[in-house]
């Protein structure tokens, strides 16, 4: 069952991120890898920022999480993760599915250069990665994230993007 996350979600969103990040750990840039890889501060503040999470519960269990945020003109898609021993089962697939089809906006995903698995995911599901310079400029319009962040990421898009280059 997919369905929206609520506050009596959070402490569930924050182990399900922590413990599938730890694919990340010694493939980004070890400057960018901290444990743990969100803090709850960090995750308090990205829901007040505007986030809201979407899961997929199955057992009464909530086993990955995908978040979308509205920005401007544009739905950033925020903080997907699915538990470490349920990845591989299409749990993203259809928690990415159901949030492309609640909108018609244009969706952008940013993810680590290195993160190739990520990459490829949102490829097989329709997006594309954007150029370096809509990257620079989808980063520093879009989100909030630390210059080193920006130099390590890339964005993909399922909507063309120029309209949206500022």
């Amino acid at each position: 069952m997919l369905r929206r996350c609520n506050d009596g979600d959070f402490e569930t969103i924050y182990a399900i991120i922590n413990d599938a990040a730890q694919a990340y750990r010694g493939v980004i840039p070890a400057d960018r890898w901290k444990e743990p890889y969100m803090s709850r501060s960090e995750l308090r503040h990205e829901i007040d920022a505007g986030v809201v999470f979407w899961g997929f519960e199955q057992a009464h269990e909530l086993l990955g999480v995908m978040g979308l945020q509205e920005v401007g003109d544009i739905t950033l898609i925020r903080h997907a993760y699915t538990r470490t021993q349920h990845q591989r089962r299409g749990i993203g697939a259809q928690l990415l599915q159901v949030l492309c089809d609640s909108t018609s906006r244009p969706m952008l995903v940013g993810t680590w250069r290195s993160a190739r698995w990520a990459i490829s995911f949102y490829e097989k599901h329709g997006f594309r990665l954007v150029s370096q310079e809509q990257k620079d400029v989808l980063l520093n319009t879009y989100w909030n994230v630390p210059a080193r962040q920006v130099e390590t990421s890339v964005v993909l898009t399922n909507q063309p993007v120029e309209g949206l280059l500022r």
